[in-house]
């Protein structure tokens, strides 16, 4: 009976309706701080325009980022048991086409916030990346055994972060991070599918 309550999650399962509305909210919530921030920091949000080369450097480091999260979900037990229980609770009760959503939604929202906004409000520099980071990382704490995932958000905030300010193209991290959260997940969400079958 206790082994059974170990591996309970520490928040309930969700229905599908409730992933939705959850990821909706929370991409309005960090919308409506950016732009309040905006308005009342007297902070410019970081530019962003159409560029065929930074599509593509934004392509090319989301699969990057996917590849190295692959490695460390391999080799990484705790990230893999952390990642797990994560993607459990978001990603198995939508359905396939919902994935559009799950890339749409955070990449977009966090992107502004995080990298759009934060970024110049913090200085344009490496302290800013790292600060931006860690709150990237912290907003992906979904309970207290969490930590090895925040972690690896907080890590990928870096890379986010400097590609950035490197690219001077905000539109690079949200292709990379939209690229990232829907391969990542379909190929979570296909393997679990196949887990199942069998």
């Amino acid at each position: 009976m206790v082994e059974q309550q170990k591996h309970e999650p520490e928040i309930p399962y969700l229905t599908r309706i409730q992933v939705l509305v959850a990821m909706g909210a929370t991409a309005i919530i960090l919308w409506i701080v950016a732009k309040l921030w905006l308005h009342f920091g007297n902070v410019s949000l970081f530019k962003w325009y159409w560029d065929q080369k930074d599509l593509l450097l934004g392509l090319a480091l989301g699969l990057t980022i996917t590849a190295l999260s692959g490695l460390a979900y391999r080799f990484c037990l705790p990230y893999r048991k952390s990642a797990d229980y994560y993607l459990e609770v978001v990603l198995s009760p939508l359905a396939l086409p919902d994935l559009i959503w799950l890339g749409l939604l955070p990449g977009l929202s966090e992107e502004l916030l995080f990298r759009g906004v934060m970024l110049p409000a913090l200085g344009l520099d490496s302290v800013a990346v790292i600060v931006s980071s860690l709150c990237f990382g912290v907003l992906h704490l979904s309970g207290s055994q969490q930590w090895p995932y925040v972690i690896w958000a907080t890590i990928i905030g870096l890379i986010l972060g400097f590609s950035t300010l490197i690219s001077g193209n905000l539109l690079v991290p949200i292709v990379a991070h939209i690229t990232t959260n829907w391969i990542s997940s379909y190929f979570w969400k296909m393997w679990k599918l196949s887990q199942i079958k069998n």
